[in-house]
């Protein structure tokens, strides 16, 4: 079942590298009595993703925030070492949460997991972007397979 607009985020732990080490993050703890926007797709590194999607919520982050918005953070199905090195690569510093999703878990949670298998990456993230306050989808935008309008950060900030 895929999670939808009022319905509270699943409770799974994510990764995010700090200090040359990855440590656990909760999600209920990232989204308890927070505004987040959260965006998630299918790998890092890939050229949408490094482009497009990523590059966009880093260059408007600051926009973003002066809509309220107290963390953006940015989610795939890669390890924490991957998301960390990907981050550093696209300058997110503390404009953008890296999330490592490493085994699928929050994304099979949500019901926005793709089979990306033909193209050798396996099970992945749809993308997608969500708006969540304290815990409670606010916004959902998921992509039409292939696509890339609705997840963007500037879709992001029309509806903050």
């Amino acid at each position: 079942m895929t999670i939808k607009v009022g319905n509270k985020v699943p409770s799974a732990t994510l990764t995010q590298m700090k200090g040359g080490t990855p440590q656990p993050i909760k999600t209920d703890d990232l989204f308890k009595g927070k505004k987040v926007v959260l965006f998630a797709l299918p790998g890092a590194f890939t050229p949408t993703c490094s482009a497009k999607h990523l590059p966009g919520f880093v260059q408007h982050a600051e926009e973003i925030r002066q809509k309220g918005v107290d963390t953006i953070a940015c989610v795939s199905v890669n390890d924490a070492f991957v998301m960390g090195a990907w981050g550093e690569q696209q300058g997110t510093g503390d404009k953008v949460m890296m999330l490592a999703d490493g085994n699928g878990d929050f994304t099979r949670a949500l019901g926005l997991e793709m089979d990306a298998s033909r193209f050798g990456m396996g099970k992945r993230s749809q993308r997608y972007s969500m708006v969540v306050e304290d815990g409670v989808v606010k916004q959902l935008n998921v992509e039409e397979p292939g696509g890339f309008s609705v997840s963007s950060a500037e879709h992001a900030m029309n509806q903050l």
